[in-house]
């Protein structure tokens, strides 16, 4: 056991986390037992000040009162990181009572990292652990000593689900229902036979305890399973026993323990040998591809355990800080519209809620005509993100579409910085995953939340919502293994792929782009490498097309050929990133400006480069200084060709008038690519820039860790004279040689820490000034009760169609939130999506013009009012008739006056106020055609 363990008797300790090889110790202090004791209760308690005096009255009471039978014993309390007066308590209990014993821990870790204190500072040859609620009776111990002396060894483990057993007071319904799905989950996947795990009272014999202990990993809940599994696995019998057990007020477990118990069962399925622990016979263990172990201190061992608290708190953080930026949706969920949006964020609710109507009422989610009625929307062919608007129909149907958006927006942001710090710890830094977990995430954080990520969280969520890109990356490396599992990581690539499609095309066509520019690189800086790469990465490719393209070809062939398809999409000239847009600050950034931005991007959604000058030389920096890395080499590679692709197809030489032909027009008409919006591709630079920023602020810290006191002393202890020299001159020249040495390696320790500091003081210069602010959000327009309540279904027929004056269009979109808000009760002619225009079927946004629209449209901004005469009439009647019009609406706007005088000019006859709108209900005569013309 730890020194720290070892105080002296009732004395409070700070206790790290124990290492594997911690036994009882011969040297202990004076009043501690040198011989094994009989018994050993570990009691872990955490913030327990009104429920752990009694129970340790309880348990000493009842081992008082049979001495005969329970011998030499102690108790010990693991005192967990309390923040309250559990401390106090313990420490009473400890002065009245010699044989209680208190381990405490710096910080709260979990009930498995108090469980191993305890677990390892143990002298019982049987060890009982109970929690600090003694929910189980202390009495219960009997049937499990009796049970264990039976079978001589193993585990014997109080049953709540023992037919026997007995449940004074039960626990609420759901917490009993997720405790039984948990329980069958975990007999399938980890512990098979036993029906009750997670009960807290457990008799183990004490040698096979610390044995187990010693080897296990989790700090949480999942450790019982964990130790179970050992037992299993050791061959040890693990045997249940009924047992009494009462519900107890004030449980530590909350409804996310369920999930994280989850989370590590997921990790002991994994079967990762656990890294840095040494066994009880002395054999260092490590995880795979560490090598031996052989030669390193304690401390690297300790380095490289996995962290799954570093790795919570990371996730938390991003989570914590994608909150941060969308606090104004989530202050006011119902009212609150992210104001760069422009109409995005109406088009996104109704694509999220026309595919959970679609969902439930078992119509094909491809297509729907409640948009652009009668011709419909290809929802295939627009950015309908199936992956997660089909999952979470349930979602959508309980709370609406505004919470979905909400959710996918901030959850998505937070899983995609979650990712990528995955792949980070991963890929980068495979030999130290302890000491690259800040660094990975840092830079994660950079791919995630750079400012063309944020610049797209405002209204793409099809572009921030990236999680699984970082994981199609890493299964085509695995790949490149030498010992890949080609046939298993080929089909599992098909399977990402295509779900990604269903999340995004175009951002895994960027994702495809940028892995293209990276492979050639990295293979010429280590063709050792590519040579075994090639055939199984090969392969493994085409597996993945094999499993990928029969799942995806209905579906393609809807995008491509199926109703409302269409073969490009039009952005105009200015697409292509200015060279200047790779220096300035973007809007959201802390120290962006949003005129400057504005005036180098297409808008605030597609503000795809404004890295800033700092993180653009700070790269540059990183790129010389690490250099010599094959993987630095192929990333600035990648980077510097994305970016001079994002410039577009001609180049305009800032403060000149020189325009320079650009790479990107050998790409810009071909298939597929033609679609590309092509500053987009500028968005490949976000993570290689974390991966730089990663590999560099690693570098930093080794780079402290050598620069320490003992490598100080170690340069000053090499050797500095010569057998050759005689005695005093040697005496002489040894103490000046090793003054100078040991003085160069101070002066050298003290150099490594400034420059340290200076490397991280301008990685902060980078990263502050574009560290991403709060998304704007206005008031959303208010839904007309002759919507909202339901009054329009007077006047509109089945196959009939709702027209909103002017008619929603990519600039103006507000009617399609009335349907989705709503349940799409109605259906809208024209709207905001992707669609064909003329014989040659060119995508464009919206539908084609027809005259009656744009006339009003036309008016609602602004535009010159024309006479109505006759013309217009018969043109509005055609017009009409063709969107299958049943009631006009005009809800009040600007203009409104203005468009009301030409509405009554049209129809001829006054509209009715109903439900805060003016109303025309067309007759069937205002619905058939006249012969007029059709598009504008």
């Amino acid at each position: 056991m730890s020194p720290d363990a070892e105080e002296s008797i009732g004395a409070a300790v700070p206790a790290g986390r124990a290492e594997a090889g911690d036994a009882p110790s011969d040297d202990a202090p004076e009043g501690v037992p040198l011989v094994p004791l009989d018994l050993t209760v570990v009691v872990p308690a955490y913030n327990e000040e009104h429920r752990l005096r009694p129970t340790l009255e309880a348990v000493r009471a009842y081992l008082r009162a049979d001495p005969a039978r329970w011998g030499d014993w102690e108790l010990i309390v693991v005192d967990d990181g309390s923040t309250d007066g559990t401390a106090g308590v313990a420490a009473e209990a400890a002065a009245e009572e010699p044989r209680i014993r208190v381990v405490a821990s710096d910080a709260n870790h979990g009930k498995g990292h108090a469980l191993r204190q305890g677990v390892l500072a143990s002298r019982g040859r049987r060890v009982l652990v109970t929690d600090a609620d003694l929910a189980t009776p202390i009495d219960e111990l009997d049937p499990l000593d009796k049970r264990l002396t039976a079978d001589g060894d193993g585990a014997v483990i109080g049953s709540r689900a023992h037919p026997d057993a007995r449940i004074e007071v039960r626990q609420l319904a759901l917490r009993e229902w997720l405790g039984r799905l948990g329980n069958r989950l975990i007999q399938r996947v980890a512990v098979a036979g036993v029906s009750d795990t997670q009960c807290g009272f457990k008799l183990f014999d004490g040698a096979q305890a610390r044995a187990a202990f010693a080897e296990s990993r989790l700090d949480g809940w999942g450790i019982d399973v964990e130790i179970l599994r050992y037992f299993r696995r050791s061959g040890w019998p693990v045997t249940e026993v009924p047992v009494r057990w009462s519900h107890q007020p004030g449980s530590k477990v909350r409804p996310l323990d369920y999930v994280r118990v989850l989370v590590e069962l997921v990790r002991l399925r994994a079967g990762r040998t656990p890294v840095g622990r040494t066994p009880v016979g002395g054999t260092p263990v490590t995880g795979a591809g560490e090598g031996t172990g052989a030669g390193r201190g304690s401390g690297d061992l300790r380095r490289n355990r996995p962290h799954p608290r570093t790795d919570l708190a990371v996730a938390g953080l991003f989570l914590l800080f994608s909150l941060y930026l969308y606090k104004g949706l989530w202050t006011d969920l119902d009212h609150a519209y992210l104001r760069d949006a422009g109409a995005d964020q109406d088009q996104w609710e109704w694509f999220f809620r026309v595919t959970a109507d679609n969902v439930s009422h078992l119509r094909n989610p491809l297509f729907t005509t409640f948009q652009n009625y009668p011709d419909g929307v290809n929802l295939m062919a627009n950015t309908a993100m199936f992956g997660l608007s089909v999952p979470l129909t349930p979602v959508t149907l309980a709370f609406g579409p505004h919470v979905t958006w909400a959710l996918v927006l901030t959850l998505g942001l937070a899983a995609t910085a979650v990712s990528w710090y995955w792949l980070f710890a991963r890929r980068l830094f495979p030999d130290r995953p302890s000491a690259g977990r800040w660094p990975a995430a840092l830079g994660a954080g950079l791919a995630a939340f750079a400012p063309p990520m944020i610049s797209h969280a405002t209204a793409h969520p099809n572009f921030c919502v990236l999680f699984m890109i970082p994981v199609i990356i890493d299964r085509a490396l695995r790949l490149c293994e030498r010992d890949a599992r080609v046939v298993r990581d080929g089909v599992l690539l098909g399977l990402f792929a295509t779900y990604q499609i269903f999340l995004g095309e175009e951002p895994l066509l960027i994702a495809a782009m940028g892995m293209v520019l990276f492979a050639p690189a990295y293979a010429v800086a280590r063709p050792d490498v590519a040579r075994v790469a090639v055939r199984p990465l090969l392969r493994g490719t085409g597996i993945a097309l094999l499993v990928c393209l029969p799942l995806l070809a209905f579906p393609l062939y809807w995008q491509f050929f199926g109703p409302q398809s269409y073969h490009s999409v039009l952005h105009g000239d200015n697409a292509g990133n200015s060279p200047l847009a790779f220096l300035e600050y973007s809007g959201r950034a802390l120290f962006g400006n949003e005129e400057t931005a504005d005036a180098l991007a297409m808008n605030r959604t597609e503000q795809n480069a404004f890295y800033g000058w700092p993180l653009i030389a700070l790269a540059g920096g990183i790129v010389v200084w690490l250099w010599r890395l094959a993987v630095v080499r192929a990333l600035a590679w990648t980077a510097a060709v994305a970016a001079l692709l994002s410039l577009g197809p001609r180049i305009p030489v800032p403060f000149t008038d020189v325009v320079l032909p650009g790479p990107w027009r050998l790409l810009v008409h071909q298939p597929l690519f033609e679609s590309v919006i092509e500053s987009r591709v500028a968005m490949i630079c976000a993570p290689v820039l974390g991966a730089l920023l990663a590999l560099a602020v690693e570098r930093l810290r080794a780079g402290a860790e050598e620069s320490g006191p003992e490598k100080a002393s170690d340069a000053g202890s090499a050797p500095t004279g010569s057998a050759a020299t005689g005695s005093a001159g040697a005496g002489a020249t040894g103490g000046l040689g090793t003054g100078l040495v040991t003085g160069l390696g101070t002066g050298l320790a003290a150099g490594r820490a400034r420059n340290r500091l200076v490397g991280l003081l301008a990685v902060a210069a980078a990263l502050i000034p574009i560290v991403p602010t709060a998304m704007p959000v206005r008031e959303r327009e208010e839904i007309p009760p002759f919507i909202a309540e339901g009054m329009y279904r007077s006047y509109v027929s089945e196959g009939e169609t709702l027209v909103p004056v002017p008619l929603p269009e990519p600039g103006s979109a507000g009617a399609l939130h009335w349907q989705s808000a709503t349940g799409m009760g109605f259906s809208l002619p024209r709207g905001y999506f992707n669609g064909p225009a003329g014989e040659d079927r060119t995508g464009i946004y919206g539908a084609p013009a027809r005259y009656t629209s744009n006339l009003w449209r036309d008016i609602r901004f602004g535009g010159e009012v024309p006479e109505i005469e006759a013309r217009w009439r018969a043109q509005a009647r055609f017009d009409l008739a063709y969107w299958k019009a049943g009631a006009v609406v005009l809800a009040p706007q600007p203009n409104d006056a203005v468009l009301y005088d030409v509405l009554e000019k049209l129809f001829e006859r006054p509209g009715k106020r109903i439900g805060g709108v003016w109303v025309w209900d067309l007759p069937p005569r205002w619905t058939t055609n006249t012969g007029a013309t059709g598009t504008a």
